[in-house]
């Protein structure tokens, strides 16, 4: 699934091919990525002739800024998108291109999805604040918005590992199965410690190491593993720095202790069994 550093890069390239692209017309061949209360009729309806001012992101939502609404995208497990120049649009439609977004200079937006799990929604300007508040996204994982102080309250309130709690987006946004892996080898916490176990100290070095991370892995473009690419059809660099995510059976970079791996909530799990105690480092 991407996270935050794919998102951004996506972002980053999406803004720069989509920016000023008027939509002349949309085509939907899997509705059912299309959440909303209007028919798709009127949802392509609602679209055509707006203009895309902007690309930006909110955690790891996609928005487009159009004249008058944000199409919000969230790229869920394989979700991509793919631009060509009116002279590269291919003759057949690619298998799993599922919504063709059309420009009135000739060129194209393909929006591609092995898995179909991705989403589009519409909404306001003026409603914008309630529909992130809605999807309870918790601030973004920089030193101006990541506030010590409130992520050390909320922490103190949840006895759910804190793998769970770090992917749930609630007290911060961005963050997936592989930057949590990483985060907490750098902060040498045990995934299945509850939140609420940990100390002040090792919750300051957790905040300033998810947003080193993010920062540096959105650096370098993000993480390829399996089949991300970003916009322009570049793959990430940071997968040549994970220290602990898919290392299973591998010596730990810090101890040499082998690397396992566990299901935590369902989801697999990497990390050094000396260098992150299931009890901490007390």
């Amino acid at each position: 699934m991407p996270e935050l550093p794919e998102v951004e890069s996506a972002r980053v390239g999406l803004d720069r091919v989509a920016r000023n692209k008027q939509i002349q017309a949309i085509e939907v061949y899997w509705p059912n990525l299309i959440s909303t209360n209007l028919s798709i009729d009127e949802w392509q309806k609602t679209l055509i002739d707006q203009t895309i001012h902007q690309v930006s992101r909110r955690g790891k939502y996609l928005v487009f800024e159009l004249d008058t609404h944000l199409l919000v995208s969230h790229l869920r497990m394989e979700g991509k998108y793919f631009y060509f120049l009116k002279e590269d649009i291919p003759q057949e439609k690619a298998k799993h291109t599922h919504v063709i977004f059309k420009f009135t200079d000739g060129s194209q937006l393909h929006y591609h999805d092995v898995r179909k799990f991705g989403r589009f929604e519409l909404t306001s300007y003026k409603d914008q604040a309630a529909f992130f508040n809605s999807k309870k996204l918790g601030p973004e994982p920089t030193e101006e918005a990541f506030d010590l102080t409130e992520f050390s309250k909320a922490l103190q309130k949840k006895s759910r590992a804190i793998k769970t709690v770090l992917l749930s987006q609630e007290q911060v946004v961005g963050l997936g199965n592989i930057y949590v892996d990483e985060v907490l080898f750098d902060s040498g916490i045990y995934p299945e410690r509850p939140a609420n176990s940990l100390t002040e100290k090792e919750i300051a070095l957790l905040r300033t190491n998810i947003i080193q991370t993010i920062e540096r892995a959105t650096g370098l473009g993000g993480s390829t593993i399996r089949t991300y690419k970003n916009t322009l059809g570049e793959a990430g660099r940071y997968q040549d720095y994970l220290q602990v995510y898919g290392k299973q059976g591998t010596p730990c970079p810090n101890c040499g202790t082998t690397i396992e791996k566990i299901k935590v909530h369902g989801r697999g799990t990497h990390y050094c069994p000396v260098c992150q105690p299931r009890e901490g480092n007390r």
